[in-house]
């Protein structure tokens, strides 16, 4: 393959003018708890997810994210589509910055039938080829029941 271009440039403003801002690396010193999403290419985060986790070696280094709790999730096109390999492809830098990784527990009744989205991993969406699949019943419980695991865990470790 051919080499990456050692000089990356920003492409687009830092923030847009509209709309929600980009992340920042201090947003993730500063958050409690972080719940982290990317859409699935070939079974994997997209490449702009990773490019900017790739830029937290500093916050790596500080220990930083140390024992915050984390969350993931993802939609895909097509209902095998690589859901859980790309949970696990962003749990990956989360974990060697120390952050408690949660997931969906098989307690949850929708863990156990659902026929589209939703894992143990995390949180996810079959979204259909043209993205006009509506989110489930099982799957909108499940990214609540994850959120809602996300922020009581939050508060606790604040405690």
């Amino acid at each position: 393959v051919p080499p990456v271009a050692p000089r990356t440039q920003v492409a687009e403003p830092p923030v847009p003018e509209e709309g929600a801002p980009y992340v920042e690396l201090a947003d993730l010193q500063q958050c409690a708890g972080l719940a982290l999403g990317s859409p699935t290419r070939f079974g994997n985060m997209a490449a702009p997810l990773k490019y900017f986790l790739d830029t937290t070696g500093a916050l790596w280094a500080q220990g930083a994210l140390v024992g915050k709790p984390a969350a993931v999730f993802t939609s895909t096109a097509s209902l095998h589509g690589g859901q859980e390999t790309t949970l696990t492809s962003m749990m990956t830098p989360l974990l060697h910055h120390g952050m408690l990784i949660l997931g969906l527990p098989y307690t949850l009744p929708e863990v156990n039938h659902t026929a589209s989205g939703g894992t143990p991993y995390g949180a996810s969406h079959w979204a259909g080829p043209s993205d006009d699949k509506p989110l489930t019943d099982d799957e909108r419980n499940l990214c609540m029941a994850l959120g809602k695991r996300l922020a009581e865990t939050a508060l606790k470790l604040a405690a």
